[in-house]
């Protein structure tokens, strides 16, 4: 471990042991605590209460249809703003389509509310939820079709983050995202994915939460202490060499995406009590997909944080009774304080990548034929670097879900593992701030890469 001085070594070494201290006492007492169920609950009400939000509902009027409801969002986030002196700006992203389930030109607003980083304004990090909802046929429009979980929860969650974490300032980029057309197509995120690229954004995250306040499932089990996060192993962008690079040297299971998601579930471990995060190795659910996925296939890292136990007779479903049996995705199906707990396990997260500093980048390995492993990565300068202390290097057995072992290194570019063989361990590096913020472990490589 190399320092510029030995006042540089012996703050790190100070700050290593206060870190685990600082993190707890301005996360877990500032910013948990503050989420509110009852907020929530408020809020999932009024989504209800605009009696549809399909994407081919009405746009025109102030009660009914997806236009009064994103109408409504934007407001709640330009009056969060205004509490906040102005620190989130509020946006729309739109554009017109059509598809299997859009028959006819409809255009797709999403709101956006972005609250920018005081050094490294330029990385983001993303919250989003869903505004549409949809019943048993997915082209109805007119009927009555609260959508309470799916996904009024989620859409909840990114409003109550947005009040909570806008009473304080973060280095990096936070965006609060209301996504339209998930159930005609997956239109909203594929319109903000191509608005990030187009417009240089450097999208690290994208925490996408669909169905966050169910905890009986059709399953039989009621459970509120289990959450899961689903990522894809490697990227969907991936080329043919790097490909073949990957067969050789491994990551399977390490694409940013899946770092994302073992981060997230320190995250619930340090932070959360009374709440497990469930890791899926899958883009999503068998078979199906949610609003993380035109992210992931432009190449942006995200996942999908919901419920762990889901009821299919309350999801796309008319508000009936059948042979005794009740669906509908009606408010009764929704536990608020689940969705807190979910809601905070967001906020931390967000919290953290927004507050980590600059994530490694250009990280490599070498080792082949050695005793020893040695990563290198480019080491991070400028004003978004302003408070980085230092890298920490991970490893762990390459059957093992979560990070095992990992090693302060101080402010160097490179560090050699004596002694410990390439060919038996995975490994990564992550970034640390003064005050003990973590990126998550970036992968070597093409396949673990966050982008620069």
């Amino acid at each position: 471990m190399w320092f510029k001085s030995i006042g540089q070594m012996w703050r790190f070494l100070c700050l290593m042991l206060l870190s685990s201290a600082t993190i707890a006492e301005e996360i877990r007492g500032d910013l948990v605590s503050a989420v509110s169920a009852k907020r929530l609950e408020a809020d999932i009400r009024k989504l209800v209460g605009f009696g549809t939000r399909h994407t081919l509902s009405l746009t025109e009027s102030d009660t009914r249809g997806i236009g009064a409801a994103r109408r409504w969002i934007a407001n709640e986030f330009r009056r969060i703003s205004g509490e906040c002196g102005g620190c989130i700006e509020v946006m729309m992203i739109s554009d017109t389509v059509t598809g299997r389930r859009i028959t006819e030109p409809v255009e797709i607003v999403n709101v956006i509310a972005i609250q920018r980083g005081t050094l490294d304004p330029d990385r983001m990090v993303m919250m989003s939820g869903d505004i549409d909802s949809r019943v048993s046929d997915g082209m109805d429009a007119i009927s009555d079709n609260p959508g309470a979980n799916d996904n009024a929860s989620g859409m909840a969650g990114a409003i109550e983050a947005a009040r909570v974490l806008s009473k304080h300032r973060f280095p990096g980029t936070i965006i609060y995202a209301g996504l339209s057309g998930e159930e005609q197509g997956l239109y909203g995120g594929q319109i903000v994915a191509a608005h990030a690229l187009e417009n240089g954004w450097k999208l690290k995250a994208v925490l996408n939460n669909d169905m966050i306040g169910n905890i009986s499932g059709i399953n039989g089990v009621t459970n509120n202490s289990i959450a899961r996060v689903f990522s894809e192993g490697t990227r969907y962008v991936e080329s043919k060499e790097e490909a073949r690079i990957r067969r050789f040297s491994g990551g399977e299971v390490d694409s940013p995406s899946r770092n994302l998601a073992r981060y997230i579930d320190r995250m619930a471990d340090e932070f959360l009590p009374n709440l497990d995060v469930m890791m899926i190795y899958r883009l999503d659910r068998f078979g199906r997909g949610g609003h993380h996925r035109p992210f992931n296939e432009v190449g942006i890292p995200g996942v999908r944080i919901m419920e762990t136990n889901e009821h299919y007779n309350r999801q796309h479903q008319d508000i009936r009774v059948e042979n005794g049996i009740e669906y509908g995705d009606v408010i009764a199906g929704v536990d608020f304080d689940y969705a807190r707990k979910l809601t905070a396990l967001n906020i931390v997260s967000l919290a953290g990548l927004a507050s980590a500093p600059p994530f490694p980048a250009n990280v490599e390995i070498s080792g082949a034929v050695s005793p020893s492993t040695t990563l290198s990565w480019t080491l991070a300068k400028g004003q978004a670097a302003q408070r980085l202390l230092g890298y920490k290097v991970y490893w762990r057995l390459t059957t093992e879900p979560q990070w095992t072992w990992s090693r302060e290194v101080g402010m160097v570019d490179s560090y050699t593992l004596k002694n410990i063989v390439i060919d038996n361990y995975i490994f990564g590096v992550a970034s640390v701030s003064e005050d003990g913020y973590e990126s998550p472990v970036v992968f070597p490589g093409p396949t673990g890469s966050f982008g620069q």
